[in-house]
């Protein structure tokens, strides 16, 4: 062996790496298999390895590339790696520097959002309990979007025909790119710190996955979870679901939707108030009709027709009942009497005298109540004297000139009327 072909490890590794880098197949490479030992290092690198049922290889992906995963790759999970694969001479060992890492049989966009919507629903970003009321008649709405997009300017001319009292203002920002995330979710700070509205309606119009995916960022759903002020989400088209959609306390089909949503129609509160109104005023006039029926009714009832046959049946009541008192007495003392002549008759004779004083007496109290009978005071000439309302009059002091009054008699009674009155 001559002496110049004897080579030092470092040599034969370079040397075997310039003819790798040169392969076109071992350049430009896409490799399928199983991740395992996947590691990702403070400096941002990530080391894994790719493997089948026969074999494994060796990756690295550094941080310049790993920036772009939209997932977050997981041992055990199918992917398709693409990038290179050479010699690292400092060991010797052959490995694949991966550039780009997609998971076998779904798209990383998909994956990263099923893993993030898993996520922050572990977390309880998505739970109903959460979710705050949607005010019903908004005074300040704030839209959270591009200021140069149809979405705005459809929301802003439903909004006014629907609702021209709700005072509407853009907070502008982009929705695409990657900037996007960081401002949308800046924007829903800003107007809850400064309280600018009573609601948030942040989206934007349809797109690709991509276009709409600064409304899938970890960012935009933390800002709309702990938003003080209730959030509207209205992304893309109505089959358009994001992250954003399911941490809002209301999700919109589309902004038009969103405008809808988030103010009442003007024309269903006019035609609303008017049926109200008019339901009022018909209980309001039903119950007059009411109240004229049973007024109707006091005034032609009798009392009000005929006041005088009211005191007219009274009195007939009254003589009726003192009719019966009277008899009523006159049957008490006779039946005392009675029943006093028979004690009488069974006692000795001072007690039979007794019993006589007894019935002298019992006879003239008899005589005493019978003369105190209104009867029989209206039948020695007197009169009962009363005002129209039917009280009694007892002094002169009483009654005026011009006064009517009625005077009951014995057997009737006498309407007349004062001319003058003495002193």
């Amino acid at each position: 062996m001559r002496e110049d072909a004897i080579l030092s490890p470092s040599q034969v590794g370079q040397y075997l790496k310039t003819m790798m880098d040169r392969d076109h197949l071992l350049s430009r490479l896409l490799v399928r298999g199983e991740l395992s030992n996947y590691k990702m290092y403070p400096s941002g690198h990530h080391y894994f390895t790719l493997k089948d049922g026969e074999g494994a290889l060796r990756c690295v992906m550094f941080r310049s590339d790993a920036v772009s995963l939209r997932f977050r790759p997981e041992n055990g999970m199918q992917v398709i790696a693409a990038g290179r694969v050479t010699v690292f001479p400092r060991d010797g060992q052959y490995q694949m520097y991966c550039a780009r890492l997609t998971p076998e049989g779904v798209g990383d966009l998909a994956l990263a959002f099923e893993q993030l919507k898993e996520k922050l629903a572990r977390e309880g970003l998505f739970d109903l309990g959460h979710k705050k009321e949607i005010p019903a008649f908004p005074g300040k709405i704030a839209l959270i979007t591009s200021p140069a997009g149809a979405a705005v300017r459809d929301m802003i001319r439903i909004l006014g025909a629907r609702w021209p009292l709700s005072e509407v203002k853009v907070i502008p920002v982009r929705v695409q790119g990657a900037e996007a995330p960081q401002e949308i979710a800046a924007a829903i700070q800003w107007v809850n710190w400064h309280g600018l509205a009573d609601l948030i309606i942040t989206g934007r119009g349809g797109g690709s996955i991509e276009d709409l995916w600064a409304f899938n960022e970890e960012a935009v759903a933390r800002a709309i979870y702990h938003s003080e002020i209730p959030v509207i989400s209205a992304v893309g088209h109505e089959p358009d679901v994001t992250i954003a959609d399911f941490a809002a306390d209301l999700r919109a089909s589309t902004p038009s939707n969103a405008a809808e949503l988030a103010v009442p129609d003007q024309n269903e509160i006019y035609a609303a108030l008017l049926g109200a109104g008019e339901r009022l005023e018909g209980s309001a006039a039903a119950r007059l009709a009411r109240y004229r029926q049973a007024l109707d009714r006091l005034a032609n009832s009798r009392p009000m027709t005929e006041p005088a046959a009211f005191f007219r049946e009274k009195r007939l009541l009254l003589d009726y009942q003192s009719s019966r008192l009277a008899h009523g007495l006159q049957r008490s003392a006779a039946a005392q009497r009675e029943r006093l002549g028979r004690l009488t008759q069974s006692l000795p004779n001072s007690a039979a005298r007794t019993m006589a004083k007894r019935r002298e007496r019992l006879n003239a109290l008899a005589a005493s109540l019978d003369a105190l009978s209104p009867l029989k005071v209206l039948g020695r000439g007197y009169s009962i004297v009363q005002r129209e309302d039917g009280r009694a009059l007892t002094s002169v002091r009483d009654v005026s000139a011009g006064d009517t009054l009625k005077l009951t008699l014995s057997d009737g009674n006498i309407d007349c009327r004062v001319l003058d009155k003495g002193d």
